[in-house]
C-alpha cells in the first residue's frame, strides 16, 4: 500500500465516524442544512490535506473542531446577515447536559452549569445559552454541551487559555443566574456553594 492509500486508510478509519459529530455542530453554525452539507464537505478537504501534518495520538475531534470554525469565521459568517454563531440554535435534548470531557483528562467533578443543563428543558437551556454574549455563548457551549477542556477550547477558537477561562467564568455565571431564575420559578434551587470559576484544565 503506498503512502497516500496508507494516509487515506488511516483518514477514512478516525475522521470518518466523526462526521456526525462535525454536522451537527455545523448546523448549529450555519443553520442550514446545505450550508452545512458545504461547511462540514470543506472542513474534511482542509483536515485530508493537513492530515500527514496531524500527530497520531493527539486530539482530532479538537482538530477537526478548529478546522471547521476557522473555515465557518473565515467563510461562511461573513455571509450571514446576523454575524454571531448561532450554536445554540434548536438544540436536541440528547445534546444538551451529561456533558463530560471525552478527549482530556477528566476533572474531578462536573460543572454545576453542565448538571444544571441536566436538569432543565432544552427549550429552557436554548434560550438561556442564546442570551449570553458571543464570546461566552461558544465557550460554555464547548464546554458544558460539547464537553472539551479549556486547553481545547483555546485552541479551537484561537485564544489563550486565561481569555477562555475568563469567559468560562463570566459565562457561567450568567447562565448560573438564568438558569436560576428558571429554578426558583419552578421551586428548584441551584447550589450556591459550588465555584464556577475555571478549574482542573
Amino acid at each position: 500500500m503506498s503512502e497516500t492509500e496508507t494516509l487515506k486508510a488511516r483518514f477514512a478509519e478516525d475522521a470518518l465516524p466523526l462526521l456526525d459529530q462535525l454536522y451537527g455542530a455545523a448546523m448549529k453554525m450555519t443553520r442550514n442544512p446545505a450550508d452545512a452539507q458545504d461547511l462540514v464537505q470543506e472542513t474534511y478537504l482542509k483536515a485530508f490535506a493537513a492530515f500527514a501534518r496531524f500527530e497520531p495520538g493527539t486530539n482530532l475531534k479538537a482538530w477537526l473542531y478548529r478546522i471547521m470554525t476557522n473555515t465557518y469565521i473565515n467563510s461562511y459568517r461573513k455571509k450571514q446577515r446576523e454575524p454571531h454563531l448561532g450554536v445554540v440554535e434548536e438544540l436536541e435534548e440528547w445534546q444538551l447536559g451529561g456533558a463530560e470531557s471525552t478527549t482530556a483528562a477528566p476533572t474531578s467533578t462536573q460543572s454545576a452549569e453542565a448538571e444544571a443543563i441536566d436538569r432543565t428543558p432544552a427549550s429552557v437551556v436554548t434560550d438561556a445559552l442564546a442570551s449570553l454574549k458571543e464570546d461566552f455563548r461558544i465557550a460554555v457551549y464547548l464546554a458544558d454541551v460539547e464537553g472539551f477542556s479549556y486547553q481545547e477550547i483555546a485552541e479551537i477558537v484561537g485564544v489563550p487559555i486565561g481569555t477562555v477561562m475568563s469567559r468560562l467564568h463570566r459565562g457561567r455565571a450568567k447562565l448560573r443566574q438564568l438558569l436560576g431564575e428558571y429554578a426558583s420559578e419552578q421551586g428548584v434551587g441551584l447550589s450556591k456553594n459550588t465555584n464556577t470559576s475555571a478549574k482542573g484544565v
